[in-house]
């Protein structure tokens, strides 16, 4: 969940705002909206109650079917759905597979406190494509986005790996995120994991919001699709190996530092919220590679062995976009 990469404490912060309020919005993305009102001290204010992400899962389906030929993965025999520890909130996951898609992978969460989508696609190794990453977390009144193609390699010292991916993008990266601002702080540990067109923002709920999240999803898919059907399959076995690794990386980050962690664990328990994140939802870091977390960052180590439980060991946060127009990185060095 929420790249991913993250605002971290903001996103894990509203694991504790699942107390349900009154419903005051109904949004369905097939046109058909309720709207209701409540005004308080001279504001007229509007709250999200229940909001559909079906549609982004649909349009990426459909979309993905139109390029590709479209299989369910193995993972689906495991993982369809199941009811959350209330008895009411449904978790709904999905999952396939392409000749150049390992998983395409969407889990949505439903209850009368709170919407989450979370999408990805994650390349084959023999692709050194972007990961695909969608976030999408409302409650109440507030939601939280990340949107990105998360780069494969690093962007700011394989500048060869930017203007491969992202050069081209960046005015549909600069479009969306004048109409969907920054979102506040980000780790310097998180940042590594964006690209410079990534979405990352908060707002409150609102029909106009909605539907301009709604075709940010649809232009930033259709891209990525379009970066995959334009893809060379690498034959060279170390590029394929380097390529192995960086996203063993990454599944490894996303699944021990993920900031929906937090919100799982209260629906259905330590238990299966580990399993949902290691064995689904960043599955394939017992088979991509070997290596453990503090392999890849051994800067988390803490006195008695295990991983540290803080969220960034810098210290560091970047408070406005740390990208210009162009794409260029603007903050400080960021070292592995």
């Amino acid at each position: 969940m929420g790249s991913s990469s993250s605002s971290s404490s903001s996103l894990l912060s509203l694991s504790l705002m699942l107390k349900p309020k009154p419903a005051l919005m109904t949004i369905n993305y097939n046109g058909n909206s309720h709207w209701s009102r409540r005004k308080k001290k001279g504001h007229c204010l509007l709250r999200v109650s229940a909001i559909s992400y079906q549609d982004f899962i649909d349009f990426s389906l459909n979309e993905t079917k139109r390029h590709t030929l479209l299989l369910p993965s193995p993972l689906q025999e495991k993982y369809s759905s199941m009811i959350a520890l209330d008895g009411q909130t449904r978790l709904e996951m999905s999952s396939f597979e392409t000749p150049r898609i390992r998983l395409l992978r969407s889990m949505s969460i439903e209850g009368e406190a709170m919407q989450v989508l979370d999408i990805a696609a994650f390349p084959k190794p023999e692709f050194d494509l972007p990961i695909f990453c969608g976030n999408f977390f409302t409650a109440t009144n507030t939601n939280i986005v990340v949107l990105d193609l998360n780069p494969l390699h690093d962007v700011v010292s394989r500048r060869d790996y930017k203007e491969k991916y992202y050069d081209r993008l960046m005015p549909l990266g600069l479009k969306y995120t004048e109409l969907l601002p920054w979102g506040g702080k980000l780790t310097s540990e998180s940042i590594k994991f964006f690209s410079p067109i990534v979405i990352w923002t908060k707002f409150t709920s609102s029909k106009y919001k909605h539907e301009v999240l709604y075709s940010a999803f649809v232009e930033y898919y259709k891209a990525w699709l379009e970066l995959m059907e334009q893809a060379v399959e690498e034959t060279d076995p170390s590029r394929i190996m380097s390529n192995l690794e960086a996203q063993h990386r990454y599944l490894t980050w996303r699944a021990e530092k993920d900031p929906g962690h937090g919100v799982l664990k209260r629906l259905i328990g330590e238990k299966l919220a580990k399993d949902l994140l290691r064995n689904f939802l960043f599955s394939g870091i017992d088979e991509v590679g070997s290596k453990t977390f503090l392999d890849y960052f051994p800067e988390y180590w803490s006195e008695d062995g295990t991983i540290s439980e803080k969220r960034s060991i810098v210290g560091k946060g970047f408070e406005n976009r740390p990208w210009d127009k162009n794409g260029e990185f603007v903050g400080n060095d960021l070292r592995n």
